[in-house]
């Protein structure tokens, strides 16, 4: 089933960045398959899983050509702290006015312990090289999401 984010193209948008100060959207990706993977909050348990093992699989992105990112509404000193405790090797990008959570349609009212509040759903995107959206991968696993998305990306990648 196609998402109807798929084929729109990347608002232009600065966000602050760890390692990189900041991103330029499109205009930085430009030329390059990207992965913007949201997730709730730095170093939560469902998000440290899934920022590992991004981590952990980010030199098989990187054999494809695919640049990758990380994007939550912390911070960016909340973003450096992570970064550093769980030696992250890709940018975290910060996102505090929601602009590019709300322009994926992931922020919203959730719910969590039996508590609501305005937040992130965790989806991944897969933008291709001219700066628009080829996949979304809604509602992900912290745990298989790498997998799956890799999978997807580098069949995509690949052609």
């Amino acid at each position: 089933m196609t998402d109807s984010i798929e084929g729109k193209a990347l608002p232009k948008l600065s966000l602050q960045a760890t390692s990189v100060g900041k991103v330029e959207l499109p205009t930085d990706i430009a030329g390059s398959w990207t992965l913007l993977y949201f997730y709730p909050k730095d170093d939560t348990p469902g998000c440290t899983k899934q920022a590992c093992a991004y981590r952990d699989d980010s030199k098989k992105f990187k054999e494809l050509g695919v640049k990758l990112f990380g994007v939550s509404l912390d911070d960016l000193a909340s973003h450096d702290a992570f970064t550093s405790k769980y030696e992250l090797n890709f940018p975290l990008l910060s996102d505090p006015d929601h602009q590019l959570a709300d322009f994926f349609g992931v922020y919203g009212e959730r719910e969590w312990q039996g508590k609501k509040f305005n937040g992130l759903s965790r989806d991944t995107f897969l933008i291709d090289p001219q700066g628009k959206v080829a996949r979304a991968f809604r509602g992900v696993n912290p745990t298989t999401t790498t997998q799956e998305t890799y999978e997807a990306v580098a069949a995509l990648v690949k052609g």
